[in-house]
C-alpha cells in the first residue's frame, strides 16, 4: 500500500455531502458533474446516449485510469433505475460514488479497489420513467416503462426465444456501450423484492427448465456471486423479509426458478457481452419514502463494495503468438463450461475468466489450428485485488493473419435451440432438488 497516497488523501478536494433524498435529473447531473470536476484524476463522466425524451444516460467511471482501458485492469459496472419507479438503486449508486471518491487515499480497501479496477456507475438507465412518476407507490407506478411504454428489462435480444420488440434508444445505447468496454462483472439494481438473482432468466430444457430452473455453464460462480452480495446484507440474507413475496433461501435465487423472463439484460450481458451479471432486488417497496434511504445505504454499502471486488476472481492474461504479438478474437474457454457464444480475447489479446478456486484446463482456439490446452490452478486464497495472471504463448510460427480485426459477435438470435444439456450441471443434485421442492410449495 502506498502510504504517501493515504497522506495525500487528506489534501484531496471534496464535494458537498450528498443528502439522503431523491435526486431528479437536474440534481443528479449537478452532483455527477461536480464529482467529475473535483476528482478529475480518478473519474470520467460521459453519456452513452439519450433517452426517448433526450435525457442523457450518464455513466461515471471511477478508477486510477478512468479515461481509457488499461491492460490487466478489469472493467466492472453497476446499472440502476432500469425501471423508473424502482428508485433505491439509483440513490445507492450516487452514495457509492461519493463514498469511493471521498475515501480514495484515506481508506486502504477503497484505494486498492480504485487502483486495480475501472468501476462504471450508471445511476439511471431510465431517466424518463423516473421523472414520469407522479404518485410513488410500493408496487407499481406509471414510470416503470420508458416514454414509449416499453419495459427495458424485456427489450434485449433473447438467446432462448425470439424477442420481436422495437429496440428502444436506452436499450440500444447500452448494447453499444457493452461493445466499447471489456466488462467482466456487473449487477443491475432493482426494487420490489429482496434477493440476489442470477442467470439464466429464460431457458430451454437444455439449461434445466424441466427442473424448474435454468442454469449457465458457470452456475457455481453465479451462486457464489449472488451469495457474496446477499450474505453481507443482513436483511436480504434472511430471505423472507418481504411478507407478500416468496421466500428465498439465503437471499438468492436462480432467475428462471423465480419466474421466466424474456429479453432481460442480465442474460444478454452474459451471452453476448462476456460479462457476468446478476440482478439485485434491494427493497420490498419499489419507491420507498426517502426517509428510509439511509437504512438502505447502511444495509447495502458493504455488499456493494464486496461485490465489486469479485471482478478479481479467477484468471486473466493475454494471448500471444511466438513473435510476442497479442492476438485478438482468439477463443479462450474452460473445458466443460463452454459458452453458447464463445468468449474471445479483446483487441489487446486479453482474456478474463471468473473462476472459483480449483484446477481447470483452458482451451485456446485459433482458426486453422489445433486447440491449445493449458492447465491453471486457482489458489484457495486469491491474490490481493488481482485475478491469477497467466499469459499464454501459442506455439505457432509466424503472424496469424487469419484472425479478423473486429470481434465477430454471435448473431442476436435465439442461440439455444434443440441443444443437449451443456453440462452435467443441469442434472439436479440433492440441494437443488430440495430447493425445487421448496419453490413448488411456496409459489
Amino acid at each position: 500500500m502506498d502510504f504517501a497516497r493515504l497522506w495525500l488523501g487528506l489534501l484531496l478536494p471534496s464535494v458537498a455531502a450528498l443528502d439522503f433524498g431523491y435526486h431528479h435529473q437536474k440534481g443528479m447531473e449537478e452532483f455527477l458533474k461536480n464529482v467529475a470536476q473535483n476528482y478529475s484524476s480518478i473519474t470520467r463522466l460521459h453519456s452513452i446516449g439519450k433517452s426517448v425524451k433526450g435525457r442523457n444516460l450518464w455513466v461515471l467511471v471511477v478508477g486510477r485510469f478512468p479515461k481509457e482501458h488499461r491492460i490487466g485492469i478489469p472493467e466492472f459496472k453497476y446499472v440502476a433505475n432500469m425501471h423508473g419507479d424502482e428508485t433505491v438503486g439509483r440513490e445507492l449508486l450516487l452514495h457509492l460514488i461519493e463514498h469511493l471518491v471521498t475515501n480514495d487515499g484515506k481508506d486502504v480497501e477503497i484505494t486498492n479497489l480504485i487502483n486495480s479496477t475501472r468501476i462504471h456507475l450508471m445511476p439511471s438507465m431510465n431517466p424518463d420513467g423516473f421523472e414520469a412518476v407522479v404518485k410513488p407507490d410500493c408496487f407499481y407506478s406509471n414510470g416503470r416503462e420508458n416514454s414509449n411504454y416499453y419495459d427495458l428489462n424485456r427489450n434485449f435480444p433473447d438467446a432462448f426465444e425470439l424477442n420481436n420488440v422495437s429496440r428502444q434508444p436506452e436499450t440500444a445505447a447500452v448494447m453499444e456501450w457493452l461493445k466499447t468496454e471489456t466488462f467482466v462483472l456487473s449487477a443491475n439494481l432493482h426494487g420490489g423484492a429482496l434477493v440476489a438473482s442470477y442467470p439464466f432468466d429464460n431457458g430451454v430444457p437444455a439449461t434445466g427448465t424441466l427442473y424448474s430452473r435454468s442454469i449457465t455453464p458457470d452456475d457455481d460462480v453465479f451462486q457464489y456471486l449472488a451469495h457474496t452480495y446477499a450474505s453481507r446484507n443482513p436483511t436480504m440474507k434472511k430471505g423472507d423479509q418481504c411478507k407478500t413475496k416468496m421466500n428465498f433461501p439465503n437471499g438468492i435465487t436462480n432467475g428462471y426458478s423465480w419466474y421466466p423472463l424474456k429479453g432481460g439484460m442480465q442474460d444478454y450481458n452474459y451471452i453476448w457481452a462476456q460479462c457476468f451479471e446478476i440482478t439485485l432486488e434491494l427493497s420490498c417497496c419499489k419507491y420507498p419514502h426517502e426517509e428510509k434511504l439511509p437504512f438502505f445505504w447502511n444495509k447495502n454499502k458493504a455488499s456493494l463494495i464486496e461485490y465489486i471486488k469479485q471482478v478479481h476472481l479467477g484468471v486473466k492474461g493475454q494471448v500471444f503468438d511466438q513473435n510476442g504479438n497479442p492476438l485478438p478474437n482468439v477463443i479462450v474457454e474452460v473445458q466443460n463450461r463452454k459458452h453458447i457464444c464463445p468468449y474471445r480475447t479483446n483487441k489487446f489479446g486479453e482474456y478474463y475468466l471468473l473462476l472459483l478456486p480449483g484446477s481447470y484446463i483452458i482451451n485456446v482456439t485459433v482458426p486453422g489450428h489445433d486447440p491449445y490446452l493449458t492447465k491453471v490452478v486457482i489458489p484457495e486464497k486469491s491474490q490481493n485485488f488481482s485475478a491469477l495472471k497467466k499469459d499464454i504463448l501459442l506455439p505457432f510460427r509466424g503472424q496469424l493473419d487469419s484472425i479478423p480485426v473486429s470481434n465477430p459477435s454471435c448473431s442476436k438470435i435465439p442461440l439455444y435451440s434443440d441443444l443437449p444439456s451443456h453440462s452435467e450441471a443441469t442434472k439436479p443434485g440433492l440441494f437443488l432438488f430440495l430447493v425445487t421442492v421448496f419453490h413448488v410449495f411456496v409459489k
